[in-house]
């Protein structure tokens, strides 16, 4: 797990966030995924060559957001169902979907810093507690201990891990590996162009620092935090439920062996609502700046569109395939 979410993905987004920065504020060009290609296709980025990039761009955002709202979405749905028997019908998974889709355009409305920022900084503090409440409910010195031995084990192993295709356990690549290294790419313009946004005025390394590894960090805390207490409720508790449970009903399995579970629960489906609204807002915003070939106070109605887009995208996905 630590692996999958470590430093791969902020590599990727990294790599994006850094040309983007670069071409747009040293460079003087739009911020737009075209200008990143400028030293390659030069006046050309402004043609055809450009567009198909832009576009392209646009695609994997629209789709990469919507497939993750999804997710949630069947996230949230277990959750609720979970404390208060609501179901996990279509029906239920399409209302929480136009409803965190009505809330991130709300966000969208008042902007960067009124809307998108506001919420982004409640949905960081809620984690902050959470993490917090099973670091010291859990078991501490295991999650404690197990932090820095996992932080000594992915720098030990990450090299071997690095190169998983041509393995004997053919499910690790084609199953884990290449799925998440699609799902960062399909990612990449999204979350490449937001950190480009807000990191106008640091030095290489400050971004780099700030990118790569405060999240990869933060990542091993929270997956030993976690997973490290679920591992334990099973091998040493025998509580087997949460190895049991449906993928998305394991973090509410596991809470219901801490206290104040209602409270904790709760929480969580907040969590993972508020997170994929964030991703819904700020992924809006980038669409309609590459849309809008670079221009970052295009008419607030066009922000609207491509949030209330993505919600509709997402319906069609869930309803058509599932």
């Amino acid at each position: 797990t630590i692996f999958h979410w470590g430093l791969h993905p902020w590599a990727i987004y990294a790599v994006v966030a850094l040309a983007l920065a670069l071409f747009s504020y040293n460079k003087g060009l739009p911020l737009t995924l075209r200008s990143a290609f400028y030293p390659i296709f030069g006046e050309r980025v402004w043609g055809w060559p450009g567009h198909v990039i832009d576009v392209l761009a646009v695609l994997a955002t629209v789709f990469g957001l919507a497939t993750s709202l999804g997710i949630g979405a069947q996230q949230a749905a277990a959750g609720l169902d979970f404390l208060f028997g609501l179901g996990t019908t279509n029906g239920m998974l399409v209302v929480l979907i136009v409803l965190i889709t009505l809330v991130a355009i709300g966000s969208i409305i008042r902007g960067l810093e009124g809307g998108v920022k506001v919420l982004s900084e409640v949905n960081m503090g809620l984690a902050a507690l959470l993490l917090v409440f099973v670091i010291l409910a859990g078991p501490t010195l295991a999650i404690v201990t197990g932090f820095f031995e996992n932080l000594v084990a992915y720098g030990r192993y990450l090299p071997e891990l690095s190169m998983p295709f041509g393995r004997e356990d053919a499910n690790f690549a084609s199953g884990w590996t290449a799925f998440y290294w699609a799902w960062w790419i399909s990612w990449s313009p999204f979350v490449g162009m937001f950190i480009a946004r807000v990191s106008r005025g640091r030095t290489v390394r400050e971004f780099l620092i700030a990118v790569l590894i405060v999240p990869t960090v933060l990542s091993v805390l929270w997956m030993t935090a976690m997973g490290g207490t679920a591992i334990g409720q099973v091998i040493g508790e025998g509580y087997t439920a949460v190895q049991d449970a449906a993928l998305e009903l394991k973090l509410f399995q596991m809470l219901t062996q801490l206290p104040l579970t209602a409270i904790t629960s709760f929480v969580g489906i907040v969590l993972v609502v508020v997170f994929f609204i964030t991703s819904s807002d700020s992924g809006s915003l980038v669409i309609d700046t590459i849309a809008a070939g670079g221009k970052t106070n295009a008419p607030v109605i066009q922000r609207v569109f491509w949030a209330s887009f993505e919600g509709m995208v997402a319906i069609a996905l869930l309803l058509g395939g599932g």
